[in-house]
């Protein structure tokens, strides 16, 4: 239901090859749809094929994730030294839910250009989002030591902390993330998601609210900001920034699954929190 709620992925400016649709609390959300495995083990430009054309990729990258990840990996399957055809197959299977798929592709490209930060950070994604922080951080690092004014790097980066519990080091990451690029949406949107997985919908509201306020903010941050104020119980609000962006039908889902949690947190039982997950990254878009 909740993925309703984030509609996405992705999903701005630093997920330029990932159109993935995100929700909230993982890996549930993920989409289960099957591609063929990818083995990436042909002989380079094997006799007969021919690489795809610019006009090709392009009606590629604008398929759903599934028909990217079959086209991408027979591109890729022929020519594993195409760090490019190696991106944007890493990047259609973690839009599938493939995560682990979508590190092995980055990291066998990274095999050959080590120092590619699109693949970088595409592998760095998909450890964050295989709930496997750990290992994006050293690929983050490399990023921020070849292009140390990246914001979308020290973004992620402040993540990874985050998910390995090193909470003042993900808020140095961020703030210079913002130092970089100041009032940036996807920043603030993941500064509020780490809150709003400690339960901290107060401390997560006004991150959210200057990220709205941004020009060209997407769909996906203002459902975030929909989410914490209906969690707040602050139903009227939330109700019109859900119908403003969705649909009636799931606009109203939205909303029954907003009064559910609200109800449920009022019970004396219930303390829990939402988990921390490579969709709500997605959705803030970094």
């Amino acid at each position: 239901m909740l993925r309703h709620l984030l509609v996405s992925a992705a999903l701005v400016a630093c997920f330029t090859a990932s159109p993935a649709s995100a929700g909230l609390f993982g890996k549930d959300d993920a989409k289960k749809d099957t591609a063929p495995a990818t083995s990436a083990s042909a002989t380079p430009k094997a006799a007969g094929f021919k690489p795809a054309t610019k006009a090709e990729i392009e009606a590629a990258l604008r398929a759903d994730p599934l028909q990217q990840s079959v086209f991408f990996n027979d591109q890729f399957e022929h020519n594993p030294t195409d760090a490019k055809m190696g991106l944007y197959l890493s990047n259609a299977l973690r839009a599938l839910g493939r995560y682990p798929e979508a590190a092995d592709i980055a990291h066998r490209v990274l095999l050959f250009a080590p120092d590619n930060t699109d693949i970088l950070l595409a592998a760095a994604r998909a450890h964050i989002a295989d709930n496997n922080a750990f290992f994006a951080i050293d690929p983050l690092q490399h990023v921020i030591e070849l292009k140390p004014k990246d914001w979308q790097a020290y973004s992620l980066l402040g993540v990874a902390y985050d998910q390995t519990k090193r909470p003042d080091e993900a808020q140095t990451a961020w703030n210079q993330a913002l130092a970089l690029s100041p009032n940036n949406p996807a920043v603030l949107t993941n500064m509020a998601m780490a809150k709003v997985t400690r339960g901290d919908f107060t401390g997560a509201e006004p991150l959210l609210r200057t990220a709205v306020a941004q020009a060209g903010v997407t769909v996906q941050i203002r459902q975030n900001l929909a989410l914490v104020l209906g969690l707040e119980g602050k139903m009227t609000e939330a109700e019109s920034l859900l119908r403003r962006d969705l649909p009636p039908q799931q606009a109203d889902a939205a909303l029954a699954w907003l009064q559910g949690a609200v109800a449920a947190k009022a019970a004396p039982a219930s303390t829990a929190a939402p988990t921390r997950s490579w969709d709500s990254v997605k959705a803030s878009g970094s």
